[in-house]
């Protein structure tokens, strides 16, 4: 457990474990590093009596190499902070979502008092598009709630969300886009949903649409949404994540007056330290006990 926080540790004894140095009696692994994951492998190897790993992320992604290696193995168990995270990170979408709709970015970069007619969106009422359907989009769905929107989600597998007025799977994502005012992606990073996002999906947006993205940078084509932004096929974007990530220094969407940047900031290490140490508070308990895990990663998935 190499983070300082006495939280994380205070949670795993609260789960009524304890903490020891990795030993051939290790088994139970609470992995909080953020750095190579190369290194989560190396103890794996030297320590195979570990049946239970806990990750510190909500997605998976920068453990991809590391699951897929363990895809055919009964053990370790993987569990992931995702679904952890949904309060702060719903939050920032509709923080966004509110910023573009008002014009805030034009709003900043004034200088002086616009004459003229005046210009703004409101929320209420608006059909909002959720792409994906974890704990991000129910607590977003939840925050939404208030302004009388039509939510419709997107998800991977058949079933309705609460909330919801429709639930379509991804297949129909096609069929959906044109008809979003604002479209959220809040769905897993995997081979499967790279470049969810691209050319054809933005030229299929209402014109006067804007697009969220608080998921990950590589489910969006960042040229594709650069182009379109240029052309005017959408209103406006907000984006937390980016592709690349961080957005290199002269990148065409930091001028982009309709775009808001910010830097993976989300969910904040103050932010997310509670909700994470609780998620391992959680999963210790599960371990030593009746093994309801929460957050469990579907390796096969990749999330």
């Amino acid at each position: 457990m190499p983070d300082d926080d006495p939280r994380f540790a205070d949670a795993v004894r609260a789960g009524g474990g304890e903490i020891a140095p990795l030993s051939e009696r290790t088994r139970g692994l609470v992995w909080l590093s953020y750095g190579d994951a190369q290194d989560l492998v190396d103890v794996l190897d030297a320590h195979p009596g570990i049946e239970w790993v806990q990750l510190p992320y909500a997605g998976v992604d920068a453990f991809s190499h590391v699951l897929a290696g363990y895809a055919d193995r009964p053990l370790p168990l993987w569990t992931s902070a995702k679904g952890a995270y949904s309060q702060p990170v719903a939050e920032h979408a509709l923080t966004l979502t509110l910023a573009l709709l008002r014009l805030i970015p034009m709003r900043v970069r004034a200088t002086s008092w616009p004459t003229g007619e005046k210009f703004g969106t409101s929320l209420f009422g608006l059909n909002v598009l959720i792409v994906g359907a974890g704990g991000i989009a129910v607590e977003l769905i939840r925050l939404l709630e208030p302004f009388g929107v039509h939510v419709t989600v997107v998800r991977r597998s058949p079933g309705d969300l609460a909330g919801a007025e429709l639930t379509v799977t991804s297949d129909r994502l096609a069929e959906v886009l044109p008809h979003a005012d604002v479209v959220v992606i809040a769905a897993a990073f995997t081979d499967g949903t790279r470049r969810l996002i691209g050319a054809p999906e933005l030229a299929a947006m209402k014109p006067t649409a804007i697009l969220i993205n608080i998921a990950r940078g590589g489910l969006v084509d960042t040229e594709a949404l650069t182009a379109a932004l240029a052309a005017g096929e959408i209103a406006g974007a907000g984006v937390d994540v980016t592709d690349p990530e961080p957005l290199p220094d002269g990148h065409p969407l930091w001028n982009e007056p309709r775009v808001i940047i910010t830097p993976h900031s989300a969910d904040t290490p103050a932010m997310i330290a509670p909700l994470l140490a609780e998620r391992i508070r959680e999963n210790v308990e599960a371990f030593l006990g009746d093994g309801r895990f929460v957050g469990v990663v579907d390796v096969e998935a990749g999330y």
